[in-house]
């Protein structure tokens, strides 16, 4: 499976093919239009080249990257995503990671604020639910929920969902809702 960084580079290659501009293209209609921020952009970018979301999005990204400072930038996105007051989350997040690991390959897809975990499909999100805890969620069928792995709204991202605020609490019932995930995912 393709790294993060791969899967983006794939993305934007395929964006520009669709829109036959380049990126220096598309921040210099950014900045004609009048458009700065990442949901300007990203409405700016489906208008004006026809992109659906997604591609937009990640076209509202490399916009804003390219136009950061030096020091803003960062190669790794979770560095983004666990900074500031987020950052002590990061081994929570990174034990997650090796748990899933252990299941099989898997792509790992950066979001601007989680991450999407996939197979055929997405199994899991995991990112800050706030500057204390991190969300894992999870879509599984039928019933896994229990006191710590609650059941979302139906029409959401996903079907459960659990909150960890410490690496102590991925224990045996947290890996195995994630690993039941994994494996629905084909």
């Amino acid at each position: 499976m393709a790294d993060p960084e791969q899967a983006r580079a794939t993305q934007l290659r395929n964006i520009e093919q669709k829109t036959g501009a380049s990126a220096r293209d598309w921040a210099e209609g950014a900045r004609l239009a009048g458009v700065g921020r990442h949901g300007e952009i990203r409405a700016w970018a489906k208008a004006h080249y026809g992109l659906g979301y997604g591609d937009a999005n990640a076209l509202a990204s490399a916009v804003l990257e390219a136009s950061a400072p030096e020091s803003r930038r960062s190669e790794d996105p979770l560095d983004q995503i666990y900074s500031g007051t987020k950052a002590h989350l990061r081994p929570i997040h990174d034990r997650l990671i090796t748990e899933a690991r252990g299941f099989g390959e898997f792509e790992i897809a950066p979001k601007k604020g989680y991450i999407s975990l996939r197979r055929k499909k997405q199994f899991a999100m995991i990112g800050p639910k706030n500057a204390k805890q991190i969300e894992l969620g999870l879509n599984l069928k039928g019933d896994f929920g229990n006191d710590r792995i609650i059941a979302q709204k139906p029409g959401g991202m996903c079907q459960f969902a659990v909150a960890l605020s410490d690496v102590a609490e991925i224990d045996g019932a947290v890996v195995e809702a994630l690993r039941s995930a994994y494996e629905a995912a084909g």
